[in-house]
């Protein structure tokens, strides 16, 4: 480096590095116009004292850089004598594959698929279809290991509880049924309280409360209701909404909050089921929630290293611990996607435009960085996840898009659309990594396994496919 800075002595950049949040790492600094981004990951590593060489990428204006600052700045004609601000993101330290091929195409229910969830550590997958079944798939032998039967209508929506002990599935009906995933059987009788259909379920998370006990669940009737499955009956109400409660989620901090077609966003406190505020903003029904820390709720205490714990209490910590890390000193953030066309990002409150029909699914990205949103448009939309500035929009699919999910490492997205086809896209790059077509029919429901080996899709064809790196 020292040969370098005398070959360019004055011609230097000002820079002033920050975090995503925007606070400053030291003071402004004089930087040759040749340093690289490794030059740049070299002064971050040790502006922060880290004991392991940890990656990052680098962004001025939401634009990562991939040149050198001089180059950088001759291409954007930025005058060198002003402070050149950069963002500092956290890499993931693994690397997920972008899945290439459909490696199991497996038959079982005899209606549509509607929707697909892995567990929490990736070992396990679960689907729920129109023809009242839950089923458990083995990933191993890719065939079918469990059919949960019991429901009366179609599964709307299931969702695993983050140790992984449990699975709930939510009806057209109204009622709720708890499973034993190693087993296929209900855990006890179905649960009942809801007048109309399940429209989404939220486990509290494993750094709260564990082993899990209490979920919430929202419903078209209006209410939400926390349920807890060890004492098999509904604990609280949250009635409040004046139409249907469409999404729910079950915050790191302990709160919950619900979407509803009344136009708001209800908050609730957990113990005795009262209202913190309301947010108001949307000029139609909300549709989607996302949590900037979603992906470690989902998740617990189970990370890429696949590791196994012994006991509740070990969990308990894990979960805290990663919570704490992928929050930093920021607040959870909220985003809420609606039938108006618009997201709000509600932390400072951001109104997010850019899209042409309503928005279907919001996501965050496991590492908080970016937000994805699926629309009717045809589009999926990529935004800044700190401050919800558009960022770029992936076209390609030729129908409406119904839903969305990232890879572990927060560099590829998937998408799964009203055309038939998944399409997967590269974050860095902001395009097409890999067009996945098979599907006979609309694709309703797509995830991504927390191991980042493997996605699965489900819809209107009936089968559940898999694709593999």
């Amino acid at each position: 480096m020292a040969m370098e800075v005398e070959e360019t002595e004055g011609k230097t950049v000002l820079c002033l590095l920050t975090d995503p949040d925007g606070t400053p790492l030291g003071s402004s600094v004089y930087l040759p116009q040749n340093t690289e981004p490794q030059h740049l990951q070299q002064i971050v590593n040790q502006l922060l004292k880290n004991e392991e060489r940890l990656p990052y990428a680098f962004y001025i204006q939401d634009q990562e850089l991939i040149e050198s600052l001089g180059k950088y700045a001759d291409k954007k004609k930025i005058s060198v004598e002003k402070v050149l601000n950069i963002v500092y993101q956290p890499q993931a330290v693994f690397r997920i594959r972008p899945v290439h091929r459909c490696s199991a195409t497996i038959a079982g229910h005899t209606e549509a698929v509607l929707s697909v969830a892995f567990s929490p550590d990736g070992q396990q997958l679960a689907s729920g279809s129109g023809d009242t079944t839950v089923r458990l798939w083995d990933l191993n032998t890719q065939t079918p290991l469990h059919t949960c039967t019991g429901h009366k209508n179609w599964v709307l929506s299931i969702a695993w509880s983050p140790d992984g002990k449990h699975l709930v599935s939510g009806s057209k009906s109204g009622e709720l049924q708890c499973w034993d995933p190693q087993t296929g059987n209900p855990s006890g009788n179905p649960l009942i309280g809801h007048k109309k259909w399940i429209t989404g379920i939220s486990w509290e998370p494993v750094h709260l409360s564990s082993p899990c006990r209490r979920f919430v669940s929202a419903s078209k009737d209006g209410d939400a209701r926390i349920w807890d499955v060890t004492l098999r009956k509904s604990v609280i109400c949250l009635s409040g909404h004046t139409l249907a409660v469409t999404c729910v989620k079950w915050g790191g901090d302990g709160v919950i909050y619900t979407g509803s077609q009344d136009c708001t966003i209800k908050v609730w406190e957990t113990t005795q089921g009262k209202l913190i505020r309301e947010l108001k903003g949307h000029g139609h029904w909300v549709n989607s929630l996302t949590l900037s820390t979603e992906y470690v709720l989902r998740t617990g205490a189970f990370d890429h290293t696949c590791k196994q714990y012994s006991s509740p209490e070990e969990m308990k910590k894990a979960a805290l611990e990663r919570y704490n890390k992928m929050k930093g000193n920021a607040p959870e953030r909220l985003v809420s996607g609606s039938d108006d066309f618009t997201m709000f990002l509600w932390e400072p409150k951001t109104r997010m435009t850019g899209h042409q029909q309503l928005v279907n699914h919001v996501c965050f990205s496991p590492d908080g960085q970016w937000i994805a949103s699926a629309s009717f448009d045809r589009s999926v939309k990529l935004w800044n996840g700190t401050t919800g500035k558009f960022v770029a929009a992936f076209r390609g699919h030729v129908g409406p898009v119904y839903q969305i999910s990232w890879s572990a490492d927060s560099r590829l997205l998937v998408s799964g659309s009203k055309d038939s086809t998944l399409k997967v896209w590269d974050i860095r790059a902001r395009a097409l990594k890999q067009d996945l077509p098979g599907h006979a029919d609309e694709v309703f429901a797509v995830d991504w396994s927390p191991d980042g080996g493997k996605v699965a899709s489900g819809g209107k064809d009936r089968v559940l496919k898999l694709w593999m790196g």
